[in-house]
């Protein structure tokens, strides 16, 4: 299943910046960045179980902010791009880095 994540952790504290880095992490173990704050996830499950409790326990729920949009198995109808930053299509393909 595909799932977006996007997220804005406030700087205004001085632990801030290590849980941005933190959530950012934890997005990249599982998906794709497709804008600084936003993620595409391609995911199991069960996969989404442990990534969404790893991102509860890192965020501050009084200064921070997680969205997640569950876009499902037919997400590439639902997706549309357009402008610089040409999308790869890392789940339909093998991607070799």
């Amino acid at each position: 299943m595909m799932m977006l994540i996007s997220y804005d952790i406030s700087l205004n504290d001085p632990q801030g910046a290590a849980r941005l880095r933190r959530i950012a992490k934890h997005c990249l173990d599982y998906g794709v960045r497709v804008q600084y704050s936003v993620f595409e996830c391609d995911i199991t499950p069960e996969q989404w179980v442990v990534l969404k409790q790893k991102l509860l326990q890192t965020y501050c729920p009084e200064t921070d902010s997680l969205r997640f949009y569950h876009l499902g198995s037919r997400w590439r109808r639902k997706v549309e791009h357009h402008g610089a930053k040409e999308a790869v299509d890392v789940f339909g393909d093998t991607l070799i880095v």
